[in-house]
């Protein structure tokens, strides 16, 4: 069975930084694209997006809105990856979740292109 648990969430100011964390079980994150999406607190589930994706071999994606402030990285050895946000905004406020699916498939940034879920882990940020 496959699970994935995030952790790290929280209240920030802004300009501040968070780390999140997600444990994987039941899939190696070496066999997978990892990511994560956010979902708006006040919005429902069609406003997800993919901030950032990571291969296994590497290669990672960013959307527009986070680039040059996150950082998606994976620790194999202990089955988890990462997200380094920096410099936050008010507008990174929502429900992020790790995702998994499979390597290389289709567009990155697509929530589509991934099949495994977490429950997520709120991110609040103070002007």
């Amino acid at each position: 069975q496959v699970r994935l648990s995030e952790s790290g969430g929280g209240s920030a100011q802004t300009g501040g930084s968070l780390r999140l964390s997600c444990a994987a079980s039941g899939l190696t994150a070496r066999s997978r694209r990892m990511a994560w999406f956010r979902q708006p607190l006040e919005k429902g589930i069609g406003s997800r997006e993919v901030v950032a994706a990571i291969e296994s071999d590497g290669p990672t994606t960013y959307a527009d809105s986070v680039k040059g402030r996150f950082t998606i990285s994976l620790d194999f050895a202990g089955n988890k990856q990462y997200l380094q946000m920096n410099d936050l905004k008010p507008e990174d406020s929502a429900i992020y979740y790790c995702a998994a699916g499979r390597p290389r498939s289709a567009n990155p940034l697509s929530t589509s292109s991934y099949v495994y879920v977490g429950p997520g882990t709120q991110v609040t940020v103070a002007s």
